[in-house]
């Protein structure tokens, strides 16, 4: 076995494959670009060099820098993970070359599997099953269509190097050919250097299913059983599953067959997944199944293959790549597990990948994977770490979540209560997309195909929290700050602050460009009566507890509802080169509760005392705080909705502005203040002698 291994690669699956060489006493190397010198995948190695600049073409897919960091530590083997080099021929072979060991296939298998086309013909002649199609070298346009009509419509043109579905086009008639032709063959070239096509039969309901196969130098060759990878976005995996629901005892059979015969076509060693596609027969099960492609390398949905059976993957990789023969594999899987990837991106935007800084990570509770240990209830693989940021140089995904259980139904309740405790602060995430994805009926039910996302993406993509509930949880937390001042304040903002009694309040919540206000007054008997929208007020009481870092735990009653939230809130972001507060950047409170995620603004916070008092020109505060901003100085004239001081409030920002023009003859209160709610803050009087009083004030309010 190796004693040290360099793993070319980042995130979590540096991560995953460092625990798994630490559990085995091999000592590791990571590598890292500038822009991750303090990733989690730094940390998890013993050792770590730089290789580059941020690009991934400067740094991670620099093999001859690779190469010398693998030289300059010792290494004797290198991990290329997936993704980057891992399914690069020529990478394989420089290893090879300059002595140290590629944990993965030879070089032949990798190239031959590489191209679509050539990989068809292969499997064709190993006897495995192929969409009807043409997989052929010459590549005129007319051949082309004429294929197209020979294979019979609906068609799918697919770039022969092609991945990630990259160069795929969909052809319903003769009539689109010509152009989805040349648009395949511009984003090919573009992606991969090569513009050549082939060109399937359209399968109805496809169902994507693929085998996960081992090879070892000694002629062994084992199937691990199949993964359901089905629901997709934009051609690439949201969820995967293992065993893939469904099949009969004879089709798993013959996948698990068919895919040994694809891998000892090649030659193959090591970890590989040949993915098929399937014809749904519509009532969960499958009619028919062709090749489609095969993946030279350990696949992101490799836990759940480790989850029914108990492996470590990458132990076995290591074990492969040493030349030890492959251990027993087992002969039936135990129990079901489905995965799902947790990204930085914008369902309702397309799937648009999304960038920013982690403020807040909490990811649900999970007992760490064991070398051939018993199947955790939740699993979580993550290579990003709170307070990190995800940028726009590599793939945005945050976590993976493996939930396990001994029935399909029983995993997928874990894995949609192991969804509802994700809460993340930063960049958008489909978290909410994903809890809503794996309880839809037809999922549950094992209906799918890779077109259901598509098809129901109007309930998938809707908000989900109601608004009132997202107003709710936010009102209260912002009265728990208040009640804070006097015990441990969770949020460190409202000292000073004490509960005033006032006769009504006036909250503005903003969430987007949607206004949900609040109306609070005092009940007969204390306590605080709540109306939201339209409703009518009803009594509010809550229990709170601090969560993490900003955050609280919110059990709420409100009249005859119920509602149990996690409220975070995201700190401003101040420019410190400017000495003014008005430059702050708006914080949010973000809601978490079952059924979803809300960011608040609060827009406008006011009292129905707040234009002074009795109009004498005299500005009193509306709510206690402390001052962040004096905006005006005496003898200074002022206008109509001009503003003159910032109340902080939670870390709030509310602005009041004067409702009439005036000249401010006194500024009562100094910046840094704390001031209870009634307090006087300044006086004006009229701009001109006149019997026109000192103006009144308004309030807006600005999160801050």
């Amino acid at each position: 076995m190796f004693s040290k291994v360099l793993i070319a690669n980042r995130g979590e699956i540096a991560c995953r494959v460092a625990a798994t060489c630490r559990e085995l006493g091999i000592r590791t190397v990571a590598v890292y670009s500038e822009a991750d010198a303090q990733g989690a995948h730094v940390a998890a190695c013993d050792e770590a060099i730089c290789i580059g600049p941020a690009p991934a073409a400067q740094s991670y897919l620099d093999a001859a820098r690779i190469l010398q960091a693998a030289r300059d530590s010792g290494a004797q083997a290198v991990h290329p993970g997936y993704g980057f080099l891992s399914e690069n021929a020529a990478f394989a072979q420089a290893c090879a070359d300059a002595g140290v060991v590629f944990i993965g296939p030879p070089p032949a298998a990798i190239h031959a599997m590489g191209l679509k086309a050539e990989s068809k013909r292969l499997m064709q002649a190993a006897g495995v099953p192929l969409v009807p199609g043409y997989h052929g070298a010459a590549q005129d346009d007319a051949l082309l269509a004429a294929e197209a009509a020979r294979i019979g419509y609906p068609v799918l043109i697919k770039a022969s190097a092609g991945g990630g579905g990259k160069g795929m086009r969909e052809v319903m008639a003769a009539a689109d050919f010509a152009a989805a032709l040349g648009s395949c063959r511009r984003e090919a070239k573009a992606a991969f250097g090569n513009d050549a096509v082939l060109i399937e039969k359209l399968v109805a309901k496809p169902r994507h299913i693929e085998i996960q196969v081992f090879a070892d130098s000694h002629g062994h060759t084992v199937a691990l059983f199949e993964r359901d990878c089905s629901l997709q976005r934009r051609h690439q995996k949201v969820v995967e599953e293992a065993p893939a629901p469904g099949l009969t005892p004879e089709q798993r059979a013959a996948l698990a067959q068919a895919a040994v015969a694809a891998a000892q076509a090649v030659g193959y060693v090591g970890a590989g997944t040949v993915e098929f596609i399937a014809e749904g027969d519509g009532a969960g099960g499958i009619r028919s199944f062709y090749f489609m492609e095969m993946n030279t390398r350990l696949q992101v949905e490799h836990p759940v293959t480790e989850m029914i059976t108990g492996l470590d993957l990458v132990a076995w990789q290591l074990r492969v790549a040493a030349g030890e023969p492959l251990p027993a594999a087992p002969q039936m899987p135990h129990g079901h597990a489905v995965e799902v990837r947790l990204y930085a991106e914008n369902p309702a935007a397309g799937f648009l990948p999304s960038t920013g800084r982690l403020a807040r990570l909490a990811l649900p509770p999970h007992v760490a994977f064991k070398v051939d240990g018993d199947p955790a209830a939740l699993r979580v693989d993550s290579g990003v770490r709170e307070g990190d940021t995800i940028t726009p140089h590599y793939d945005p995904m945050i976590a993976k979540l493996i939930a396990w259980g001994e029935t399909r139904a029983q995993a997928l309740a874990r894995m949609a209560q192991g969804l509802r405790a994700v809460r993340i602060v930063g960049p958008d995430t489909n978290a909410a997309f994903l809890h809503r994805l794996v309880q839809s009926p037809a999922f549950m039910a094992g209906h799918m195909d890779t077109g259901l996302i598509a098809r129901e993406q109007g309930t998938l993509l809707a908000e989900a929290l109601a608004p009132e509930h997202a107003a709710l949880a936010a009102t209260c937390a912002l009265l728990e700050a208040e009640r804070a001042q006097r015990t441990l304040d969770p949020w460190s903002a409202c000292d000073g602050w004490s509960n005033g009694v006032l006769p009504a309040r006036e909250l503005h919540w903003q969430r987007g460009t949607h206004a949900l206000p609040a109306s609070l007054m005092r009940g007969a008997e204390g306590g605080w009566r709540l109306a939201l929208a339209a409703s009518q007020p009803q009594p509010l009481h809550w229990h709170a507890a601090p969560s993490g870092p900003n955050e609280l735990a919110l059990s709420i009653r409100w009249g005859e509802q119920t509602l149990r939230a996690h409220v975070v809130r995201q700190d401003d972001n101040r420019d410190d080169s400017r000495n003014d507060s008005r430059a702050a950047k708006p914080a949010r409170l973000h809601v978490f509760a079952s059924d979803g995620h809300a960011a608040l603004s609060l827009r406008q916070a006011s009292t129905h005392a707040a234009s002074g008092a009795g109009g004498n020109g005299r500005l009193s505060a509306p709510m206690p705080g402390r001052i962040a901003a004096v905006l005006v100085a005496p003898g200074q004239t002022v206008q109509t909705g001009q503003p003159l001081l910032v109340l902080e409030a939670m870390k709030m920002e509310h602005t009041l502005q004067a409702s009439d023009g005036g000249v401010i003859d006194a500024v009562l209160v100094a910046v840094g203040e704390q001031i209870q709610e009634g307090a006087l803050l300044l006086r004006m009087r009229a701009a001109e002698a006149s019997e026109q009083d000192a103006a009144g004030v308004t309030t807006t309010g600005d999160a801050a």
